[in-house]
This record gives C-alpha cells, structure tokens and sequence, in this order.
C-alpha cells in the first residue's frame, strides 16, 4: 500500500509543499463544502441510473452529504498517509458494489474541484490552486484504481460462481436420489424394532449422516438458487432468540448477546435468521475453550450494524480476501459455503457483510450492514 500510495503521489506531483498549502487555506476554502456538496448531489439525482444506484446502496442522500463534509475536510487536512489511502479506496469500492457507473465518479470530482478553484481565487492564491488540483487528481487515481481492481475481483468472482452453480445444480440434484432411497430403506428398517441395541446406534448414526449430507446440498442449492424474498418488518430481538436457542455451544465458551430493545431489519426473517446463525456459530467455533463471543448492535445512519467478535487466534491472511467465496474454509474441517451462503443473502438484502478491522475481543470479527425497516 505504501509502495503505491508513493507512486501515485509521484505520478500527479503532489509533495510535503502542497501538504502545507492545503492546510494553509482550509480556512478560506471551507465556506464553499456545503455548495459543492449540494452541486454535487443535485448533479447525480439528475440522471436515473446514478439515482437509482445511490438510493439503492445508500438509501439516504443526507448520510451521504455528511461523509462528503468529512471527505472534504480530510482533502485539506490530511494526513496524507496510508490511512488516508485506505479511506479513499473503500469510496471506489463503494461505487462498485453499490453499481455507481464510473464516469459518474469522475465528472462528480470535477464539479467539486471547481468549486473549490472558484472559492479560493485566481491571483491571491496561485501555488494552492495547484496544489488544490494534485490532491484532487491524487484522489481520483485512487478512486480509479480501487474501482478497477474491485471490478476486476467481481468479475472474475462472478465467472467463477457461474460455472460453480451449473457443477452444483447438477451434482446437487443427483445425490438427492441416493439420499432418498437411504432413507426410505432406514425407515422401513426402524420399522421391525430390533432390540439390539448395535444395531438401533448404527440406524441413527446413519440417520445423522445423512441429515448432513441432506445440508451440505441445500446449502449448496441455496448458493445458486434466487430465492424470493419475503421482504417484512423482522424483530432483531427474535432473530437473536432463535439463533441462540438454535446453537450448539462448546463447552467453556462465553456468548454476550444484545439486550433489548433491538431495532427491527428489513428482510425475509428465515435467511437473515440463516445470516446470524452462520456467524455466530463460526465464532463459537473459533473462540476455543474459554473463550468469547460478543454480538453487538447499532444504529448507523438508515443502516443496522451486527459485529459478531470472537476471542479466537484470528482469520488467515492467506485466506481472508476470499473467505466469502464458495469451498474457502478458515474452519480446519469446514466445507467453505457458511460465509458464501452469508454473503448471497446480504447481498439479495441490499446490505454488506465484511471482516471487520477493530476486533476487541483479539480474534475476527465480521460485520453486517442492513437496511432498518421502516
């Protein structure tokens, strides 16, 4: 990140000189956020598509006026370090996940960089024009960077899970005949009631293995399957209820869950149920013997935020850009479709599930955003 953070810096000019000058005129610029704010809104809800992709991703414009304030004023103040990096790199992100068309992104950039040139004048402050146009030429590469490597990923992600769901759907449905006839030969065979009791074990164990099998292919089918979704009010409270009542704990393993009241979601209750079962169930898993696992809850703009935080030895670097993919495990026996399942219904959800950054508990923490019903 730092190697290209450099380069970028060097490639628009940008240097410790214009770091100054920015700072130095923060003050005779910052009347003119709130217009270029405005220009820049009003512009966007002007076409339909960009419209349609922030009320779909975002809900509310005044939110979003709110983080461009603060964008704005990190423009001028800094510091321009790797932070500021990763800040401006989860914009593009956004873009790409909430279906923002690029050119959008930069034609929004130009209005408010002449906002910013007409605030401070042409004359007075000749050198800070300058550096008003490297900084802003800074963020737009980075915008543009992270846009292109993030709709590559999707791409190539997409790709992938379509020639996953065409194996799937066909294998999925094959096993399905076995696993019947198994069951159909078990029941009949429960039905002479042996009295052995060897015989009794092994029927249920057989029993068992395949209701598992039974759930690897519905999770399997549900990756692939678009379900409906019954959208409706749901009751977080409920939700955290059933999950709870619903989990297998390991012993010595300690589960602090919300205390009501809780806000109420926006969704189909049985797959945002399936979304908090998956990860808290990880999380138990992962904690170990005495440990921790925390589930929180807040209201972040017209969004509902679940933390599920675990006190376990933390997520694989190796693996953690692809744990949301299909047969990716940090599980040493797991089969990799808990997250991937997660991902799906967040996704159908309008909403985002993402490894967090600031696990209190010392182990990972996932983090789910959805829409607050209404």
């Amino acid at each position: 990140m730092e190697a290209l953070f450099a380069e970028l810096k060097q490639y628009v000019g940008f240097t410790a000189a214009d770091e100054a000058r920015l700072r130095a005129v923060r003050p005779a610029v910052q009347h003119a956020f709130g217009p270029a704010i405005d220009a820049f809104y009003a512009r966007i809800l002007e076409h339909a598509d960009a419209r349609a992709a922030l009320e779909r991703g975002e809900r509310r414009v005044g939110q979003l006026k709110v983080t461009l304030d603060q964008w704005m004023l990190e423009l001028f103040e800094g510091p321009w370090d790797t932070a500021y990096l990763e800040r401006r790199a989860r914009i593009g992100s956004v873009h790409v996940r909430i279906g923002l068309p690029q050119h959008y992104m930069v034609t929004a950039m130009h209005l408010v960089r002449r906002h910013l040139l007409e605030a401070l004048g042409a004359a007075e402050h000749a050198e800070a024009r300058l550096s008003v146009q490297r900084v802003c030429d800074l963020d737009l590469a980075i915008m543009l960077h992270t846009y292109r490597l993030d709709l590559e990923a999707r791409q190539a992600t997409a790709e992938r899970l379509a020639t996953y769901g065409q194996l799937v759907g066909s294998i999925g449905h094959e096993l399905r005949n076995p696993l019947g006839v198994i069951e159909t030969s078990l029941y009949v065979l429960k039905l002479r009631n042996d009295p052995d009791p060897r015989v009794v074990k092994h029927l249920d164990r057989i029993a068992s293995q395949v209701g598992i099998a039974n759930h690897i292919i519905t999770q399997l089918l549900d990756l692939i399957r678009d379900k409906p979704l019954g959208r409706q009010p749901v009751s977080l409270e409920d939700v955290v209820t059933e999950v709870s009542a619903a989990l297998t704990r390991p012993d010595g393993v300690r589960l602090l869950l919300p205390t009501p009241p809780l806000p109420r979601l926006s969704g189909d209750p049985i797959q945002l149920r399936q979304v908090l079962l998956n990860l808290v169930d990880n999380a138990l898993h992962a904690a170990g013997p005495g440990g921790t696992v925390q589930v929180t809850v807040t209201r972040v703009g017209p969004q509902i935020e679940l933390s599920i935080e675990d006190s376990g030895p933390g997520i694989d670097p190796a693996i953690k850009g692809r744990l949301f993919e299909p047969l990716v495990s940090a599980r040493p026996r797991g089969i990799g479709l808990g997250l991937a399942l997660v991902k799906r219904i967040v996704d159908r959800h309008g909403g985002v599930v993402e490894v967090g950054r600031s696990a209190a508990l010392g182990g990972a923490q996932f983090v789910v955003r959805l829409p607050e019903a209404p």
